[in-house]
């Protein structure tokens, strides 16, 4: 789908190494009226970045270099709200912890459909430019809803009942929703920094809270797993995964 008729196009940075992972991402991207501009390394990035404003950015993490955790950082300071994606290969935990901790708004996986790379890329984007919303307003994201003033949790109109941590916990996560939250952050954000390894008491406090809102615990629709990373609170939990194209975007030897 592309931009609306009568919106200016999402500007787009993309730093990745890899010629073909930016052909195939620019050729898509210019397609949907996206206005993309590339570079292969970060500092040429960092160069463009503070001559030209950019709707989001799309980062390799392993380039040569500076690399992308540096440039992570210095990106950051340049541009505090602009949404920054990482490109990572899979099964890089520890990146993937350390690049969203650094600042990160999300992160995307090798291989990758090109189709789900556009809807993050649209999903960060819209979060950006939505206005910040009052503390105590509602919140309100599928069948859960969310009354902040008066610390009450519903879902279908029924209310659910939760202690204060699985509330605090719940809040947290669907006021980030659609953003991956690292295991350390939550705990942090939760418990306090002294908390901030305690993995086993915060899985223990997660696995109440589903069984409190998720119609089938086994298989959340709302309170997701990233593996080895953190938690991620749906922002559409209706939506079917058949909607991502099977195709992926392999990368290079």
């Amino acid at each position: 789908m592309s931009n609306p008729p009568g919106t200016s196009p999402i500007k787009v940075l993309l730093v990745d190494d890899e010629p073909a992972i930016r052909r195939a991402l620019r050729d898509t991207l210019n397609e949907l009226g996206f206005s993309t501009t590339e570079t292969s390394r970060g500092e040429e990035a960092l160069l463009i970045a503070q001559t030209k404003a950019f709707d989001v950015v799309l980062l390799d993490i392993n380039m040569p270099g500076i690399g992308g955790m540096k440039t992570l950082l210095r990106l950051r300071a340049l541009a505090p709200s602009v949404p920054i994606l990482m490109l990572t290969v899979r099964d890089d935990e520890e990146d993937k912890i350390q690049a969203l901790e650094g600042g990160a708004d999300d992160y995307i996986t090798k291989p990758f459909s090109l189709r789900e790379c556009v809807a993050r890329i649209r999903s960060a984007v819209r979060r950006a430019r939505t206005p910040e919303r009052a503390e105590d307003a509602p919140l309100s994201i599928g069948e859960i809803q969310v009354l902040p003033a008066r610390r009450l949790v519903s879902k279908s109109g029924q209310p659910v009942h939760l202690t204060r941590k699985e509330y605090d916990i719940l809040y947290y996560l669907m006021t980030h929703a659609g953003r991956a939250v690292t295991y350390g952050k939550l705990l942090t954000a939760v418990w306090g920094s002294e908390y901030h390894k305690e993995l086993d008491y915060l899985r223990t406090f997660v696995r109440q809270l589903r069984k409190k809102i998720e119609d089938d615990p086994s298989n959340p629709k709302y309170l997701l797993t990233d593996a080895y990373v953190g938690y991620r609170f749906a922002e559409n939990p209706f939506a079917s995964d058949a909607t991502l194209e099977p195709s992926s975007l392999r990368r290079t030897e």
